[in-house]
């Protein structure tokens, strides 16, 4: 079983209650995107007796990796597990998540209505984007089938479990020979392999060198395995270069259709534009939030879900206002209307 059909097959609906008419009714808060980010705004806002629809491509970043690193409690847990617990704790405080692609979001009087590919149609008062990116890896053969387990991206995430070996860093720029640094400390075996870089500065090529580092500037052909085992890259000139494992540098695309056709603003970032966010997730259109890697381009598993969280209150906090303030409108009148009786 692939990996996209393990997360189908782990958070698809359960029974026939999860499967309701989403246009029956005006949602509290709808969220785009069931992974980390989004699960995590939908559980608070499902506490907090909020009517939650997750619409969900079952498309996590992440599918590819066995394990997630760094995520307290779930250091070592497999990512499609925390989707599929993420699901029964959402649904078992009465969350709704459908199995569904976003084709279309649109702002509307109440507040935003969106469209599924099937043609099923959802309005909501609030709007979380938790899309997410799809990572694009370099066109080196091999690389994406070793995708998530000898190819990896993030010394946060796989740095420790790759100590004492033969480290590879696939360069994709200049700014990528930072992850070289980074992965110094786990490692005293480490190839910089520049072909994708471009041109070296001389003062970076010293620094690298110094810290006990190799360098090789001949082009990367392929991916070497024995077995499903990576064991190195081969070479222009028909050499091989063992490794153990290699970190690439992915060039992250955010999947924010969604957003851009809301016509929120975007901020330029080191990896180009991306939805511009405030401290609480919110984008310049009222109303509408991007969490994860929807509003934070670089955002670990703890952060994707912090983000969703942060997100969740400050909307629960917004929907709490408003309906106080609406409380107030009416005692209001009635105190008029008292007054008039009286005279």
């Amino acid at each position: 079983m692939t990996h996209d059909e393990q997360i189908s097959a782990a958070s698809a609906p359960q029974s026939a209650d999860q499967n309701p008419d989403i246009s029956g009714e005006l949602w509290d808060v709808i969220i785009i995107g069931g992974g980390a980010a989004g699960l995590s705004a939908a559980l608070i806002l499902a506490r907090a007796r909020r009517r939650v629809l997750v619409l969900d491509a079952h498309q996590p970043r992440n599918r590819f990796a066995p394990h997630m690193h760094g995520v307290l409690s779930r250091d070592g847990y497999s990512p499609l597990a925390l989707v599929s617990d993420g699901y029964r704790e959402v649904r078992a405080v009465d969350g709704v998540i459908e199995n569904a692609r976003v084709v279309e979001t649109r702002a509307t009087a109440d507040g935003f209505e969106v469209v599924t590919d099937s043609g099923a149609r959802a309005a909501g008062r609030r709007l979380i984007v938790a899309t997410g990116t799809r990572d694009q890896l370099p066109d080196v053969p091999g690389l994406a089938e070793q995708w998530g387990r000898g190819v990896v991206a993030c010394p946060y995430c796989d740095g420790y479990e790759a100590s004492g070996t033969a480290i590879g860093v696939l360069a994709g720029s200049v700014m990528g020979l930072h992850v070289a640094h980074m992965l110094r400390a786990y490692s005293d075996d480490i190839t910089l392999f520049t072909s994708l870089a471009g041109q070296i500065p001389d003062e970076e090529r010293m620094l690298l060198e110094e810290r006990g580092m190799r360098i090789e500037d001949r082009a990367v052909t392929h991916v070497v395995t024995d077995g499903d085992t990576l064991t190195g890259l081969g070479l222009a000139d028909g050499t091989i270069a063992p490794v153990d494992v290699v970190f690439a540098q992915p060039t992250p695309t955010a999947l924010d259709e969604p957003l851009r056709q809301l016509g929120v603003t975007q901020t330029e970032t080191p990896i180009g534009a991306w939805t511009a966010v405030d401290g609480f997730g919110r984008t310049s259109v009222d109303g509408v939030f991007a969490v994860g890697n929807s509003g934070i381009p670089n955002a670990l598993v703890p952060i994707a879900m912090g983000s969703g969280a942060m997100a969740a209150l400050t909307i629960n906090g917004e929907l709490v206002a408003e309906e106080v303030a609406a409380a107030s409108a009416r005692a209001a009148a009635r105190r008029g209307v008292a007054a008039g009786v009286g005279h």
